[in-house]
């Protein structure tokens, strides 16, 4: 185990979310992992140590890899990065969501006379990012590209690439504030929030999770995400300052 040093972490489920923090580290380590596909990173970012992982897509990737880095190294806060679709009619393609809170869209036990997205016999279904790292990161996000393209909101999550406006409708009739659609966010903090460690989850906006969102995604992805990457960073420096 690696808790002699707290660290922030940084999880993206693709290569193209985290190469380029993975890159931008000094002390680079890889760490082994006894999973198939769970690349671990420790080193400085911008002077601050953290742990970076690509978890891989998909909440069941997202909440192994979480947990597998809360049992390994000492955290003292969780940040979510990468890209999503935006869902509500206001969130543009290359703005940013903040999470301030997260829920899983897929889960459905309504014929229980549960609401879509609760978990039965669990506390909460709904996982409210830290407000101090929130708070962070839109100030980090407003230096970068303005308060006009950012947007604080829930994000929600699920095992599925939404990709037509009768899946985006269909979201939006069961959860109306809902900000941006991904596959990761809601588990990572879930799994943050039964080990009551901090997180936020930020998410640049890749396409509009419409009929157009294939080649959205692909025009999009790497256009969006160095300004992402910016984003990052400069939550991760005034996290980390905040912290001391």
């Amino acid at each position: 185990m690696e808790r002699n040093i707290e660290r922030i972490a940084i999880i993206g489920a693709m290569d193209e979310e985290v190469v380029a923090l993975r890159d931008g580290l000094t002390e680079l380590e890889e760490h082994p992992t006894p999973f198939t596909d769970l690349p671990v990173f420790t080193g400085k970012l911008d002077g601050v140590e953290v742990v970076i992982a690509r978890c891989g897509i998909g909440k069941v990737n997202a909440a192994l890899a979480t947990q597998y880095l809360i049992d390994q190294f000492s955290l003292k806060a969780i940040i979510n990065s990468g890209v999503a679709g935006g869902i509500s009619p206001e969130v543009k393609i290359g703005q940013l969501v903040i999470g301030h809170s997260s829920l899983q869209h897929d889960f459905d036990v309504s014929h229980f006379d549960y609401p879509q997205g609760t978990i039965p016999r669990l506390e909460t279904s709904i996982f409210k990012g830290d407000p101090n790292l929130v708070e962070l990161a839109f100030e980090a996000g407003e230096n970068k590209v303005g308060a006009e393209n950012i947007h604080r909101g829930l994000i929600v999550s699920g095992d599925q690439f939404v990709s037509s406006v009768e899946q985006k409708q269909s979201i939006l009739a069961a959860f109306p504030t809902a900000t941006c659609v991904e596959m990761e966010g809601a588990a990572i903090a879930h799994v943050a929030w039964l080990n009551q460690i901090p997180h936020v989850i930020v998410r640049a906006i890749s396409d509009q999770a419409d009929n157009t969102a294939p080649d959205d995604f692909d025009a999009y992805l790497l256009e969006v995400i160095p300004t992402l990457n910016g984003v990052i960073r400069a939550l991760v420096r005034s996290a980390h300052q905040n912290a001391n």
